[in-house]
């Protein structure tokens, strides 16, 4: 039977999405990934090189994965609370690229990062939709765009990022239908208070 590379690179990197959502760059090893996919540990190494490349292919397979499930549109079609609620949605269903963003800061600080030029261009497309908007009326003029994008995700990501400090707070833990849309009004809410323009 002929070995099918596509479906084994699939399994490995949905192996490694998972042991580096789980345990973070260092806490993760090569072994525990291709034990887990069902796959010999060289393939591994010969299709992804390294763990810091692994790594970094996978966030960047996450950060697509989100680009085209929530894709920021022209904000004079799209209301940002939308735009912030859908995120919400997104890592509700798929909590990985939340783990992976914060395993990566813990990796790295406020350091270089691997594959930065190409992340920053990824980021600078959503910065130019806040910009348009901005200057069309569409959005407020302050905070700055690049800003004020940071604020929206925050709003919309938090919630997955210390679920524990969500459920201190709120006595909740976010898994009941009710709570969760709940929570999804408050973050649509706060994105269009946060950027909408003051009537």
């Amino acid at each position: 039977m002929a070995w099918n590379t596509e479906e084994t690179k699939r399994r490995l990197k949905q192996a490694a999405t998972e042991e580096f959502a789980a345990h973070g760059l260092h806490g993760t090893t090569m072994d525990r990934i291709a034990k887990r996919a069902g796959v010999n540990k060289e393939r591994l190494y010969n299709y992804f090189g390294d763990k810091r490349r692994l790594f970094a292919t996978v966030l960047a397979d996450e950060l697509a994965k989100v680009a085209v499930a929530v894709p920021v549109q022209s904000l004079r079609e799209q209301d940002v609370g939308e735009y912030a609620g859908r995120l919400f949605d997104y890592h509700a269903a798929s909590p990985y690229l939340v783990r992976l963003l914060l395993w990566e800061a813990l990796t790295y600080g406020d350091g270089e990062i691997p594959e930065q030029a190409s992340r920053t261009a990824y980021y600078e497309q959503k910065v130019r939709a806040f910009t348009e908007a901005q200057r069309d009326g569409v959005l407020a003029s302050d905070p700055d765009p690049a800003h004020l994008l940071f604020l929206v995700l925050a709003v919309a990501d938090w919630w997955f990022a210390v679920p524990q400090l969500a459920r201190m707070l709120t006595g909740l833990d976010g898994h009941s239908e009710r709570e969760q849309a709940h929570r999804r009004a408050i973050v649509v809410d706060a994105a269009r208070r946060l950027a909408q323009p003051a009537a």
